[in-house]
């Protein structure tokens, strides 16, 4: 039933609507549709977004739409489903990939001298070069769920056109990929607060939980044999915290962005606190709760 039933017992006698790939790739396509626009709003600050920058925005509603097909198209058809998920998501990985190289570019002198056209300075102050790579976080996610798993716990995933075997099960591999992206959230947290060079005290809290959750979900991940009921209550609380965190972080950067106590311009929304970036936490914070949900074999 899942590492849900071991701290709700109760969930063993119900049927849950959606197993956990199910829940996980709805999950991808709404975060495929938010990235979309998200990077909307980032790239319209200059007001004349170039070509390359429709990519991701069109993308994000596109693969959006095709998503929610696959699943329905699941119902009848699950190899063509797998097809349309495996093709989507790997556009997301290339789409990711591409807008962090062109993040990274403009965080560079390419004129200046030898040692000075790359600088931790420049990338703090660049556009976010982590950003993008949430395309290829929710691709690399997304295949994950795309794909099954035959037998459970094996680690042996059945793609469309072929089978690997990896060296640890697809729930412990799912662990991994939700450490790895909190980490991703947690430098990216960093690198956009240290511009303020952390004056104001409530900035250590995202790093100190991001941080925590990291460590507690890469942990998870590496116990080969059963995990005890202390452990899915840590991890649990671990990515309730993410939650809390990426909540409270939105509510101090709308606080950051209206004017006098209550006043909305749209123009400091834009160009001020980024508002839907703490929810990245929050976002990671969900996805590690989906992991918890049984698997689709189970049932």
């Amino acid at each position: 039933m899942g590492h849900l039933a071991t701290i709700i017992p109760v969930i063993r006698q119900r049927h849950l609507p959606v197993s956990r790939d199910q829940a996980i790739l709805l999950m991808a396509a709404f975060n495929e549709f938010m990235l979309g626009l998200d990077t909307y709003l980032a790239h319209v600050l200059n007001n004349t977004i170039l070509l390359r920058e429709w990519i991701p925005i069109l993308f994000g509603a596109v693969s959006g739409i095709l998503l929610l097909a696959a699943g329905l198209i699941a119902i009848k058809n699950r190899t063509l489903a797998s097809w349309i998920a495996t093709f989507v998501f790997v556009s997301s990985i290339i789409v990711g990939v591409l807008g962090a190289y062109f993040h990274f570019v403009r965080g560079t002198l390419p004129t200046a001298p030898a040692g000075s056209r790359v600088t931790l300075q420049l990338l703090i102050w660049a556009p976010p070069i982590l950003a993008p790579f949430a395309f290829a976080g929710v691709g690399v996610v997304g295949l994950s769920a795309a794909w099954r798993e035959e037998p459970m716990n094996s680690g042996i995933v059945r793609m469309p056109f072929a089978a690997i075997q990896l060296p640890y099960s697809k729930t412990r591999g799912y662990f991994f990929l939700v450490s790895f992206g909190i980490l991703a959230a947690l430098i990216s947290s960093v690198l956009d607060h240290t511009r303020t060079g952390f004056e104001n005290p409530w900035l250590w809290l995202p790093l100190a939980a991001g941080v925590f959750a990291t460590v507690v979900s890469a942990g998870i991940g590496g116990v080969k044999g059963k995990l005890s009921r202390g452990d899915i209550w840590t991890y649990t609380g671990a990515m309730v915290l993410l939650i809390l965190v990426g909540m409270l972080g939105t509510w101090f950067h709308v606080q950051a962005n209206l004017v006098g106590t209550s006043t909305i311009v749209a123009e400091r929304f834009l160009r001020g606190a980024p508002f839907l970036s703490p929810l990245l936490y929050a976002n990671m914070g969900l996805i590690g709760l989906l992991v918890l949900l049984p698997a689709e074999e189970d049932r």
